[in-house]
């Protein structure tokens, strides 16, 4: 056999990366080096969700739900009052000022409970729906989706993570996983050739004149795989299609919406979702508040109330909004009482979720905490359940059970999961 057929995986991805970045004078393949390995047939799509795509905005650190989506008028208040929405009787946290314009847009689970008060292992199930193990990892929901639906554009990925994401495709093969974005305003980086489009255009002929022989030689699955993996990377560096990662394009007015940061990957995605890619996250940091919470939301609250605010608007502006699910997730709460530093610790028992579009209610609340906000009053939602619920809502086929390689049984969310389908109009 080929001595490069016998190297692990990594290895050879390693090896086309150097060799397409000598020969073709591009890196973008090592954003979309996962795209082409091992690729699966198309599963058929499952029924009844709404949603054509997801937006999964990841507050990451653990957002306050008191300060938020679940505001109280006690003790633990904290330091602004809460204030009136858009629909009667439904309050927000005093931070939440723009957002409270949109109340008639949304649905917040004000019952979502974990056991983990972990950052590490609570993000890993806010976007798996299962612990964390050392013999496995599990897909997150993009990886899910394109298994059951295949893929959902000709030449854009699937699956897109904007910001610090995790992007594997858990125990699926590697095509499955998603395209990691680090930055909004740099968009896909590396994907203009540095050598001209003449002479990129002479380099991929001769490449192809060098592999033809090759392919021929040795038609083995990995061969085939790669051939694939290079195709679509070729159709996505020469189409029109590229410009769906360039928001410079946007007018002045829109950017200025968004605001920055968070903002501009909102408003990525949204160019994403509306360019047909089917599932994008959006991750941000700076919700570990256990200091000065009150300066804290004043900077990263407000934030995420501008740009989650602007994103809903402009969904709806741009008839989108029936058919995106927006949600907004952190991987616990944090606690009712201020702390001595003027600031909130780790708190799992009860925290808040909010969905939006995509079928959803708007205008409504599920479940409850207690009125200081230390404990689920009503209609407990465990993670599983939130996982499996963006899965309903895209129409995923959660109760059927997907093998592992090494032959353990899965579904979305977990075996367990039930669908919150109150929150669905």
């Amino acid at each position: 056999m080929n001595p490069y057929l016998k190297l692990d995986p990594a290895s050879r991805r390693e090896f086309m990366l150097r060799t397409a970045k000598a020969a073709l004078g591009v890196s973008v393949l090592s954003g979309l080096n996962n795209e082409a390995f091992g690729a699966a047939a198309a599963a058929p799509a499952g029924k009844g969700g709404k949603a054509k795509a997801v937006i999964y905005l990841y507050m990451a650190g653990g957002m306050s739900h008191i300060d938020t989506f679940d505001p109280k008028t006690g003790e633990t208040k904290g330091f602004k009052d809460p204030i009136k929405t858009n629909v009667s009787g439904i309050q927000l946290g005093g931070y939440m000022t723009k957002m409270a314009d949109q109340m008639d847009k949304i649905s917040i689970i004000r019952s979502m409970t974990s056991k983990t008060g972990v950052h590490e292992d609570g993000t890993y199930i806010m976007h798996t729906g299962y612990e964390p193990r050392g013999t496995i990892v599990h897909p997150t929901l993009g990886s899910w989706a394109q298994h059951f639906k295949g893929r959902s554009h000709k030449t854009l990925p699937s699956s897109v993570v904007v910001g610090a994401g995790t992007a594997n495709a858990g125990f699926f093969p590697p095509a499955l996983a998603p395209l990691p974005i680090s930055s909004p305003e740099a968009g896909l980086q590396n994907s203009k050739s540095a050598v001209g489009e003449a002479m990129f255009k002479k380099r991929v002929s001769l490449l192809n004149e060098f592999d033809s022989s090759f392919r021929d030689k040795y038609r083995s699955h990995e061969v085939k795989a790669y051939t694939e993996f290079y195709d679509e990377t070729m159709n996505l560096l020469t189409s029109s299609d590229l410009a769906a990662f360039d928001i410079t394009q946007e007018d002045s007015a829109t950017r200025q919406m968004y605001g920055n940061g968070f903002g501009q990957g909102c408003l990525l995605a949204r160019r994403l979702v509306q360019s047909g890619v089917r599932f994008v996250e959006v991750r941000t940091g700076g919700w570990d508040m256990h200091n000065t919470i009150d300066d804290a939301m004043g900077r990263t609250g407000a934030g995420m109330d501008a740009a989650f605010a602007a994103l809903l608007t402009d969904l709806k502006r741009t008839g989108l909004l029936d058919s995106t699910l927006v949600v907004l997730g952190s991987e616990f709460g944090r606690t009712p009482n201020i702390n001595e530093n003027d600031g909130r610790d780790h708190y799992p028992k009860v925290y808040s979720t909010v969905f939006a579009g995509g079928g959803v209610k708007g205008g409504y609340v599920y479940g409850s905490s207690d009125p200081a906000g230390k404990e689920v009053a009503d209609k407990p939602v465990t993670v599983q359940d939130f996982i499996a619920t963006i899965g309903a809502a895209m129409g995923l086929p959660i109760d059927e059970t997907v093998m592992s390689p090494s032959g353990r049984p899965f579904r979305v969310g977990d075996m367990k999961s039930s669908v919150v389908a109150d929150i669905f109009a």
